[in-house]
């Protein structure tokens, strides 16, 4: 006990005398007090005492892919400022090079007790059988953004994909491009396939569409093959890619947006000072984030959620990598 005061009190920066009275509900403490050594309780994952055990204040896991992609520091930014107005303490988790990975964090979140956890273009399914028999058999709180697998009886929220493909699509026709290739994920990624069905229906081009991975050198050797199939226009499943398309076209000697229209997907934070800035289908990354955590404070809450999936509209930020389509 004397080892546990001394951790809570070095987090929470009191003397372990007044954590020992706040434990004890001593008459007197602040508030401000109070709550800096009961967060310190749920960091370190120690029990609350009873009595202060109904009030929020629990962790929240957000697990993310990485942090090189802006649109996932983006994604936690929205989410950790809602967590907050809910008295609820945000722990970012993302995978590391050196192998950190989200069954690493499951474990670690477990065992802090967390209240739940909210999975950014990921699966929690992709953390290994045991961490899911985990989550599953503690009926923890879940929501899933954006899903990179499919994934039923999770409550689940997103941006529509094919509506960022048909306003994309649309975008490239109305400059006169008739040409357009498609720079999307691996096979089996859902975003990807849903951007992918979309632009099937819409073009009928099977053979201009290029899976890669999410990477500027990706969408590079994706744009070489589009190139080589007479491509005028791109549109890409990320602005990553869309950044290596730009390089692509660029290496081959052609001008963006003069010889190859790009069309990203994100908006990320960055796009509008590229060169060219980037024209691109915009996530309504608020939106979402604040969707997902009204969903998971449901659930912390006991309350009826949806397991349909709530989508959210795109818009279409036209920039300056679209223009009209390079003469025949």
């Amino acid at each position: 006990m004397v080892t546990r005061l001394s951790e809570v009190a070095k987090y929470a920066g009191y003397s372990e005398a007044t954590v020992s009275r706040v434990l004890r509900d001593v008459p007197g403490i602040g508030a401000d007090t109070r709550n800096a050594v009961l967060t310190a309780l749920d960091v370190l994952g120690y029990q609350r005492p009873t009595r202060h055990r109904r009030e929020l204040g629990s962790l929240v896991g957000m697990v993310l892919p990485d942090l090189h992609n802006p649109i996932f520091p983006a994604y936690a930014e929205a989410m950790a400022g809602a967590l907050v107005r809910h008295q609820l303490i945000p722990v970012l988790c993302t995978r590391t090079a050196d192998g950190v990975s989200e069954a690493h964090y499951i474990e670690m979140l477990l065992a802090r007790k967390v209240a739940g956890i909210v999975f950014v273009g990921a699966s929690y399914v992709d953390a290994g059988p045991e961490q899911v028999k985990a989550l599953r058999a503690r009926r923890l709180p879940i929501v899933l953004i954006n899903e990179a697998d499919e994934n039923s009886g999770v409550p689940r929220v997103a941006v529509d994909d094919a509506e960022a493909a048909d306003l994309a699509v649309a975008h490239l026709r109305e400059l006169g491009h008739r040409r357009i290739g498609l720079i999307v994920g691996p096979r089996g990624h859902v975003p990807s396939e849903r951007k992918l069905a979309e632009f099937l229906r819409l073009t009928g081009r099977p053979d201009l569409v290029a899976h890669t991975l999410f990477s500027i050198a990706g969408g590079q050797s994706a744009t070489a093959a589009l190139l080589a199939a007479g491509a005028t226009g791109v549109v890409c499943a990320s602005d990553t890619l869309a950044l290596g398309a730009i390089r692509g076209a660029r290496k081959q000697g052609l001008r963006v947006p003069e010889q190859l229209s790009v069309v990203g997907f994100d908006d990320s934070v960055y796009m509008p000072m590229m060169d060219p800035p980037l024209t691109t289908v915009r996530q309504p990354i608020a939106a979402i984030g604040v969707a997902a955590v009204n969903a998971l404070v449901a659930q912390i809450e006991r309350r009826p959620v949806s397991l349909d999936e709530e989508l959210f509209e795109p818009e279409l930020i036209v920039r300056g990598s679209t223009a009209a389509a390079p003469a025949d």
